[in-house]
């Protein structure tokens, strides 16, 4: 399969699983705690059945690494990080806000190809919008049966952030904004912050809390694919592959 195929692939798994959390969230459902407690529904476990099973029929050479079935038996990682291709899933990104009843949850399906992520597509299934981009190609939005092309916009003279509703009150974000000047802020969950980042809705997305690499690859890619950029705060790109799979805090910006 070419990057095309895989995408293809990516994006219509993504519609599926979002077709299915909606499922869950209208027949209702019961939150539990992970180990981490951290929460965890039906709809997470329904989602990543049905994508790891596509990737894994579709694309049996490429190794998946999805979140659930990480935390249930963790995926073990060489010292210097995987290499090659792999998937990053992420079922559902976003789980406390779907358990409050909010719109800020994602899913996230994203290509790994030495330690960079090369594609990947988003579903934001309670907006009904799935985005996908190829690093390097363009990047799309299929919303109301129709795809067209996104990018990012033109840094605004009052620039809008995108912030964690969960970390965006720390006060380091605070500082950073007020010294960018930002004009507004929109607390949103999920990976559909880097969303409307790579849209062009909206001009950055300050993060100093911890993600998973889960969390991230898809819509760094759409991101990157759409004319962005998301770097560290020493300004290093993500590594992804990395023993414990976990992210530092990063600056996610449209055109600099």
């Amino acid at each position: 399969m070419d990057e095309d195929d895989l995408l293809a692939l990516a994006v219509r798994l993504a519609g599926a699983a979002a077709a299915a959390i909606q499922a869950v969230r209208a027949a209702g459902f019961v939150v539990e705690r992970k180990r981490d407690h951290s929460p965890v529904t039906v709809a997470d476990r329904i989602a990543e059945a049905l994508i790891v099973e596509g990737l894994r029929e579709a694309a049996p050479g490429i190794p998946v690494v999805a979140e659930e079935a990480h935390e249930a038996s963790a995926v073990a990682v060489p010292p210097g990080g995987i290499q090659g291709r792999f998937w990053l899933v992420d079922p559902l990104d976003g789980t406390r806000d779907f358990a409050a009843g909010l719109e800020g949850y994602a899913v996230n399906i994203g290509l790994v190809e030495d330690g960079r992520p090369v594609l990947g597509a988003v579903a934001l299934p309670a907006f009904e919008e799935i985005f996908s981009g190829i690093v390097g190609r363009g990047a799309w939005k299929l919303a109301g049966g129709v795809t067209r092309p996104i990018a990012v916009r033109p840094l605004a003279r009052d620039p809008v952030a995108m912030v964690s509703r969960q970390h965006g009150r720390d006060p380091r974000i605070a500082d950073f904004l007020a010294a960018r000047g930002v004009a507004e802020v929109r607390p949103l969950g999920s990976a559909a912050k880097l969303c409307r980042v790579a849209e062009g809705v909206a001009d950055l997305y300050p993060r100093r809390g911890p993600t998973m690499e889960w969390d991230t690859a898809a819509p760094e890619a759409v991101l990157w694919a759409a004319g962005g950029r998301m770097a560290d705060w020493d300004g290093a790109v993500l590594r992804y592959g990395k023993p414990g799979w976990r992210n530092p805090g990063f600056l996610a910006e449209g055109r600099a």
